[in-house]
């Protein structure tokens, strides 16, 4: 939980600046919606980078171990976030800072891509057989935690900071910030043991030399499940945690500060209802609580427009986020234990990292900018129409999967 919440924070920290900061930091010769949006597209470059991370660090973390992996992963995620802190702007570097900007997101990309499903194994191959949900659910607890942390020291800082200030270096002290929290999520894993599942595959000679090529030509229809099933909560995140910021603050009247405070309160929602899901999914089934979650995300999607309409509209925006990040930990919290059931010991970790990567390219790369397209050219309600053609996906995707509750964690 505490790495993943540490490579978490670099990389929502990055959405928080791309969508306040950047466009007038990196994209100051357009106007105010183009710069937007291609800020947001410099957003999406890591979700493009994210499965090639999962190529590599799930290739080795199914060959020499998870914690290995996992120790690398983290340390390239807090340099490249670091050195995202120190760049020069476009006035002082021109187009050579946008390609450093999107070079320096493109290896948090791949650092995060070896991450998720590292800790999610760590967790799920170290519980009991009845309680793999929960257990699967810290790894997730790192996700509410790493964005409550990254929007906090943006809401601390814009409390203090001139809008001026924000711009001119306050940006850059939650990028900076984070090497603290590298090394401390370093001096933890260096601590942690290889799981037992890993041990014994190692015992039982039953380590595969080609991970990619033995889960590509075996498991390429769970691969496929994987990525719908997850790919939803990507597009529900970002539509949350990213372009309803960009959109409030442009068009709703509100300060980046006031929202910032609304998606707090709503993140301890998201965190919570992880956990009650999880422990929902123990107890009756990951697919049932995924398909129920999946159902009423598509009403939510159809409806949530109703809810930002007039100016500074705080209860309907808080209306918004709550129900949105209610859905949302729903949605999410039991994929810490599905997607590693649905591969074998031998590629789990390529499998389930290869899954949950793909689902950030189709659910979450371009997300904030799609939203922001479509609101711009059709309204609100075609952003809603978006989220539920993904959810819809997700739903269709859940009714191929059988439940793997019960599955045997050792094969």
């Amino acid at each position: 939980m505490i790495g993943t919440a540490i490579e978490f924070f670099d990389f929502y920290a990055y959405g928080t600046a791309a969508a306040a900061y950047f466009p007038k930091v990196f994209f100051p010769e357009v106007t105010p919606t183009i710069a937007t949006l291609l800020s947001l597209l410099t957003f999406g470059v890591a979700f493009v980078a994210r499965p090639l991370g999962s190529f590599v660090f799930g290739h080795f973390g199914d060959k020499i171990g998870r914690k290995k992996t996992l120790v690398v992963s983290l340390l390239l995620m807090g340099l490249a976030t670091f050195l995202i802190g120190v760049l020069p702007s476009y006035h002082a570097l021109g187009l050579a800072a946008v390609v450093l900007l999107c070079t320096c997101r493109f290896i948090q990309g791949i650092g995060l891509g070896g991450e998720w499903s590292g800790a999610a194994l760590v967790a799920t191959e170290n519980a009991p057989e009845d309680r793999r949900a929960l257990y699967g659910a810290f790894p997730e607890l790192g996700a509410p935690l790493g964005f409550f942390l990254s929007n906090g020291l943006f809401f601390v800082l814009e409390s203090w900071l001139t809008p001026a200030q924000m711009i001119a270096f306050g940006w850059r002290v939650p990028f900076l910030a984070s090497a603290f929290l590298v090394v401390v999520g370093l001096w933890v894993r260096a601590r942690m043991q290889e799981t037992p599942l890993f041990r014994l595959a190692q015992a039982k000679q039953q380590v595969t030399k080609s991970p990619l090529l033995t889960v590509f030509k075996t498991s390429w229809r769970q691969i496929i499940q994987g990525t719908l099933i997850v790919a939803v909560t990507y597009t529900l995140f970002y539509t949350l945690a990213t372009w309803s910021l960009t959109y409030a603050t442009t068009n709703l009247g509100f300060s980046n500060r006031e929202y910032l405070f609304l998606l707090m309160g709503a993140i301890i929602v998201f965190a919570v209802l992880i956990v009650f899901a999880s422990k929902l999914a123990d107890k009756f089934g990951r697919r049932r609580v995924l398909l129920t979650s999946s159902a009423a995300l598509v009403v939510f999607s159809l409806m949530f427009p109703y809810l930002l309409q007039g100016q500074r509209n705080f209860l309907g925006a808080a209306a918004f986020l709550v129900i949105g990040f209610t859905l949302m930990g729903v949605a999410f919290g039991p994929v810490g234990a599905v997607l590693p059931e649905l591969f074998k010991t031998e590629v789990r970790y390529s499998g389930a990292g290869i899954s949950y990567n793909l689902a950030a390219i189709l659910g979450a790369a371009f997300a904030p900018t799609i939203a922001t397209w479509l609101a711009n050219t059709w309204g609100i309600k075609s952003v809603g129409l978006y989220l539920a053609v993904m959810a819809i996906a997700c739903f269709v995707a859940l009714l191929t999967v059988r439940e793997t509750k019960n599955v045997d964690f050792t094969k």
